[in-house]
């Protein structure tokens, strides 16, 4: 490593607001929290080059320090002058105060008329601490620790060496967030970048890179020009669900006079309680990216009725059975998760009327007439039903905690309509008496945050039955799910049936619990509970569009904000958020916030943009280099597709049953005002 310093006047700034402040000493900016230093420019120099490339990473370090610094207006103002890479570079740092975040505008210039080649530009802020865990949105929480097992997620275990460096369009939320422990005293700290392809770089569609590195007594955030690396491996990224692909030569090509500028925030802030550091870069996140803006949406009308006539291709009747079935091309019924049968005959209801269709309350009494005949076994009833050999099977609890929820609403719906709901009853309560006995119990301990789902129709049920017992299971199930997760010691995780990881499903199961809870007993920390959930459920919702390059996605302008990344495992789109936008309005108007109102609608409509004339979409949106679909990928060519063929029921079902959850909260989406 070569350090290099031109210090020719004493340096000294500071810039203070009620949000925070950072100072300049000597050749070191340090950004503090309530009078703390809790970052710092490293020792070695503020600006920090590569020159090579060896053993697939940047090597032949280069650090330099400002030599001058100045004052415009709002702004302080670092300059250097450094040799590297066999040429010089001018390089300025132009930083200010906005509110509680330090904005920081970068610029590298090459001199000369010599091109440097194989450059790697790091930027790099250090944090001291006895332990760190980092949050990065859509991949990381606090290591990963139940997906590890997977195997086939990125992971952390704070050793020093351990490098974590993602590409920008991975990120829903472009932060990456550290919670710092220093004897007992928690302080949080978050790199906001504003995400761009790298300007002059090897590799086609090569972005800058985001994360963490760990070092001794600490941690580094760091926004690289390219490499990227996970779980002890360099230049690899998460491109397939059963883990990572190589993704090497990630450098630039500066030729003379170019200019390399990127713009990030640094945040800073004490900590009340572990388990917490990213819920103030949430927030902020929203803040600066704002995606709120829906006009260039399908309204909710528009998309309603195109998924209702997609829903209506799937329905199936016979003597035997009324149900919507799961797949297109498979003659199976599906209660809950990805087949949400059960999901129409509480969403029609409250729709019927707007489609003007009296088919659409026909088809959701007759659906539920029959689903409540599925069977019980021991510990659940079974949710999934053969059309052709008529048989039942399945013991899922995820879907049938699902599956009871539809069942409670569309009681409550139907008891108001005076529809006959008698079957529907009885099928609950069955439900309700197994599922609160097995919850009550000693031995009850569940493995994952799934059983979060029987939270709210225990609740309903509660009220529609005048039972106790499902209010007293209820609540100790949430109360468990509360002591588990909040210090996120273990992360939400286990809400799908498909990845065994940390996963926005997990994170939308529990806050729809808390908040379920919230509305039920009005308690303070029930509600506290519920943001914590929501706000790890926001971290997999793209704030900003991600440019897409040359492909399907593109040629359909797709704008990413409102989307949801699924998982640290499976890392595509898909349009599970428009299942919680009702809920995350509601959170919005019980805190007083417009933001989080706007941002639901946002979430659903942005969700309309692939429907096809037919009213289908598929399920897999490759914003990012990951594919689900394909064994053996080109990284040059991951982004950009879109496989429309896995079209399985709960794409449709969601819908309808977020529109029908709007309407019901009193949302005016339907009389034009979503437009």
């Amino acid at each position: 490593m070569k350090v290099l310093r031109f210090v020719s006047i004493p340096l000294t700034a500071c810039m203070v607001s009620a949000g925070g402040e950072f100072r300049v000493r000597e050749s070191r900016v340090e950004v503090l929290a309530q009078g703390e230093v809790v970052l710092t420019s490293p020792p070695e120099g503020l600006w920090t080059v590569a020159c090579e490339w060896r053993d697939g990473w940047p090597a032949n370090w280069v650090h330099a320090a400002p030599g001058e610094t100045l004052r415009e207006g709002p702004w302080t103002i670092l300059r250097g002058h450094f040799e590297a890479c066999g040429g010089w570079w001018r390089a300025e740092d132009a930083w200010r105060q906005v509110g509680r975040l330090v904005e920081v505008r970068r610029r590298l210039s090459r001199e000369g008329t010599q091109a440097a080649d194989r450059v790697t530009v790091a930027i790099r802020f250090q944090a001291a601490a006895s332990r760190a865990q980092a949050v990065l949105p859509g991949i990381l929480y606090y290591g990963n620790p139940s997906g590890a097992r997977s195997g086939r997620v990125p992971v952390a275990t704070g050793a020093p060496g351990e490098e974590l460096l993602f590409e920008e369009h991975r990120y829903p939320m472009p932060f990456a967030a550290l919670e710092l422990d220093r004897e007992g005293k928690l302080w949080g700290a978050a790199l906001h970048s504003v995400p761009s392809p790298a300007p002059f770089a090897n590799r086609q569609d090569q972005w800058w890179s985001l994360g963490v590195v760990y070092r001794q007594g600490g941690a580094e955030l760091a926004l690289w020009s390219g490499p990227c690396a996970s779980n002890g491996r360099r230049s690899v990224i998460k491109a397939l669900q059963a883990g990572f692909v190589p993704y090497d030569e990630t450098w630039l090509r500066v030729p003379p006079g170019g200019v390399i500028e990127k713009t990030f925030f640094l945040e800073t802030f004490p900590l009340e309680r572990e388990g917490t550091v990213f819920q103030p870069p949430v927030r902020t996140s929203l803040e600066l990216f704002r995606p709120y803006y829906a006009e260039d949406f399908p309204s909710v009308a528009e998309i309603v009725r195109a998924k209702y006539r997609y829903a209506r291709t799937r329905w199936r009747r016979s003597e035997r059975y009324a149900v919507f079935q799961k797949y297109a091309d498979r003659r199976q019924a599906v209660m809950g998760w990805t087949g949400q049968a059960e999901a129409p005959g509480y969403a029609l209801l409250v729709l019927a009327e707007r489609l003007a269709d009296p088919e659409a309350e026909h088809m959701a009494q007759a659906s539920l007439d029959f689903l409540s005949t599925a069977p019980f076994y021991r510990d659940g009833f079974h949710n999934w039903y053969d059309l052709d050999s008529g048989r039942w099977h399945g013991e899922e609890l995820l879907n049938q905690g699902q599956a009871m929820l539809a069942f409670a609403r569309a009681i409550r719906v139907g008891r108001r309509r005076g529809r006959d709901v008698s079957r529907w009853e009885a099928f609950l309560r069955k439900a309700c008496d197994l599922h609160a006995a097995r919850i009550l119990a000693a031995s009850w301990r569940p493995p994952s945050t799934a059983e979060a789902t029987f939270v709210p129709p225990l609740l309903i049920a509660s009220q529609l039955f005048g039972e106790q017992r499902y209010r007293r299971a209820a609540i100790k199930a949430a109360e468990h799910y509360a002591q588990r997760h909040l210090s996120m010691r273990e992360p939400y995780w286990g809400g799908t049936l498909d990845a065994r990881s940390e996963d926005k499903e997990a994170a939308a199961a529990a806050f729809q619990a808390f908040l379920e809870l919230y509305e039920h007993t009005r308690d303070p920390r029930h509600l506290q509970w519920a943001r914590h959930a929501c706000d790890v459920m926001l971290t997999y919702t793209y704030v900003w569009d991600v440019p897409m390059p040359p492909g399907r996605l593109a040629s359909h302008r797709l704008r990413t904000r409102g989307w949801t990344s699924v998982s640290p495992q499976n890392q595509h789109l898909d349009v599970w958020g428009v299942l919680t936008a009702p809920d995350v309005y509601r959170l919005g108007e019980i805190l007083g916030r417009e933001e989080l109102k706007r941002l639901a609608l946002v979430m659903y409509r942005s969700c309309g943009q692939l429907i096809d004339p037919y009213g289908s979409q598929g399920e897999q949106l490759e914003q990012t280099n990951y594919t689900q679909a394909r064994r053996e990928v080109d990284p040059a060519r991951l982004r950009g597709d879109y496989n429309e063929r896995w079209t399985v029921f709960w794409i449709t079902a969601h819908f309808l049953t977020g529109a029908a959850r709007f309407l019901e909260l009193g949302v005016p989406v339907w009389d034009g005002s979503d437009r």
